[in-house]
């Protein structure tokens, strides 16, 4: 009988958003991978209405700044679904998001990273929209 190796997949994952903040990445994984910045050409990082987080979408002759783990490779991303979405606007600042949201952020990750360790966890989608609406709901007056 043949053993297995113990071998890790290897993915190249590119970032552009709150997942650029070391501290936020520390948070989810419990380590921060080495990582590069890294450029995404023939696309826009918009800010989207009602949320902290960008998203990204095909724009010819525009480019988003990230990280990854190299120079050049092929990578994954999240690239957003809806091209005509109304949500969608203007260009999303990672620095303004330091400075305005990456405190409640982060609190936000670790609240959803705790949780999803519960042995009755949700999902990890419902599990982030609870601790987003809850976040959304104490910034209301």
């Amino acid at each position: 009988m043949a053993s297995t190796a113990n071998s890790q997949s290897v993915f190249n994952v590119f970032v552009y958003g709150s997942l650029l903040a070391d501290d936020v990445v520390h948070a989810l994984l419990k380590r921060v991978p080495p990582s590069n910045p890294a450029i995404l050409h023939n696309y826009h990082r918009f800010s989207i209405k009602g949320r902290v987080y960008p998203a990204i979408l095909p724009v010819e002759n525009k480019k988003v700044t990230g990280k990854d783990s190299s120079k050049t490779l092929q990578a994954e991303t999240y690239v957003w679904v809806d091209k005509k979405d109304p949500n969608l606007f203007g260009e999303w600042d990672f620095e303004e998001w330091k400075q305005l949201h990456k405190g409640d952020f982060l609190k936000m990750t670790m609240g959803f990273s705790e949780e999803l360790e519960l042995p009755d966890s949700k999902t990890s989608v419902a599990t982030y929209e609870s601790f987003y609406a809850q976040e959304e709901n104490k910034s209301k007056p």
